[in-house]
């Protein structure tokens, strides 16, 4: 059943998604094919590779599944831009999306243009079942939007002369207050999305879960918390790291966090920025550390990361947002979670194993994608996304 075009729910909805599809194209800007076709590690994506399987996603489940007669741009594609869809077949592999020299840059803004009036075209026609589809195909885009720019910041680091992606504004001034508790909900709470409104499968059902006393910080851990962390022999002392923490500090030789340079003996220390490289803000929430050194620290301050269920309870007592929060809780199912049938069943049930929470949002997180309930979720060991810490005893 398709909706009408006058429908101020179809209008809304179609603004969203060209107002997402045309930020991810400006966030492109400033960038030359070269520097859109870059694939720093096998974890990051290349800039270009984001603005095509955005595209794709569109094309793929909306146009080609719900648009009858729809032809696609070019169907080499879908295994060039397919990410992770066993359902979809065969792809290109991941560790070498940056091999991709073709097409260019300026073919997949004409992918763009071409699937976006395809959509403008086919919206007012479309049944519920695909206007879901929009709806989650927003939420993915916003979630490549981060991505775009965690991307390109390892991407650009990459290079000795240290460019900057953008003309972005001096570092915020941070009035960092001193650590404060608040004591935290106990007993049995309800955790998780309601029923209505969008959410990623992942944050459902809502669900009761049991919390024992506690106390959550009532901010973030700073730079300057950190220095001290290193000073004290953060990074060379064993029993504060769990034994693959400890692994991956000497194995890949960790210091600091990712992005910083210098020593306290060299004049302080700079981080490299999406703006170029700059002097470190002492008072500003500590960013880019792995799971492995959020955990480290809390060890060293004799207390602990929260459980995400310990994290959403107590939201609204703290400011959160400009970086993902890590918690002590592994990325899991909740009670009575159940995959969606088809191919949008892999988006995140698959990937439940081996991965810790993140709670919040970030500096990157475009506005209005983050929520108290919102789930993401990484490897321990990796650190190139916005992530900080706040503990919890």
């Amino acid at each position: 059943m398709a909706r009408e075009d006058s429908s101020p729910t179809l209008k809304a909805l179609g603004e969203r998604l060209f107002a997402t599809r045309k930020l991810t194209l400006d966030l492109a800007t400033p960038l030359s094919d070269a520097d859109a076709t870059i694939q720093p590690f096998p974890d990051a994506s290349p800039a270009k590779w984001h603005l095509a399987h955005t595209t794709w996603f569109f094309e793929t489940f909306v146009l080609r599944d719900h648009v009858l007669g729809y032809s696609p741009f070019d169907e080499r594609y879908a295994f060039l831009f397919n990410s992770y869809y066993e359902a979809e077949g065969p792809r290109h592999a991941r560790p070498r999306r940056g091999m991709l020299s073709r097409p260019s840059l300026d073919d997949i803004r004409a992918y763009r243009a071409h699937v976006d009036e395809s959509l403008e075209r086919a919206l007012p026609h479309l049944s519920n079942e695909a206007l879901d589809l929009i709806e989650l195909g927003i939420n993915h885009e916003q979630q490549h939007e981060e991505l775009f720019l965690t991307d390109i910041l390892a991407t650009l680091a990459e290079n000795p002369l240290e460019p900057a992606y953008g003309e972005l504004p001096p570092s915020a001034c941070f009035a960092v207050e001193p650590l404060s508790w608040h004591r935290g909900r106990q007993g049995v709470v309800e955790i998780g999305a309601p029923d209505s409104g969008f959410a990623f499968d992942c944050e459902r059902p809502r669900h009761s879960v049991f919390l024992a006393p506690h106390e959550i910080a009532g901010r973030r851990v700073t730079n300057k918390e950190w220095r001290e962390f290193m000073g004290d022999g953060g990074y060379r002392t064993s029993t504060l790291w769990l034994s693959e923490g400890w692994d991956w500090v000497q194995r890949e030789s960790v210091t600091a966090p990712l992005y910083w340079q210098g020593s306290d003996e060299n004049n302080g220390y700079k981080h490299y920025t999406l703006a170029g490289l700059r002097d470190l803000p002492l008072d500003a929430p500590v960013c880019h550390i792995s799971w492995y050194e959020a955990s480290a620290f809390a060890e060293w301050k004799g207390m602990r990361l929260p459980t995400e269920f310990e994290w959403e309870a107590a939201n609204a007592k703290f400011a959160w947002g400009s970086r993902w929060e890590w918690t002590g809780s592994a990325y899991l199912p909740y009670p009575g979670f159940r995959k969606p049938a088809g191919a949008v069943g892999e988006y995140n049930g698959k990937f439940m194993i081996n991965q810790m929470v993140l709670r919040g949002a970030s500096v990157a997180t475009p506005e209005g994608h983050s929520r108290p309930t919102y789930r993401n979720f990484f490897h321990p060991h990796l650190r190139w996304q916005f992530t900080g810490l706040r503990l919890c005893r």
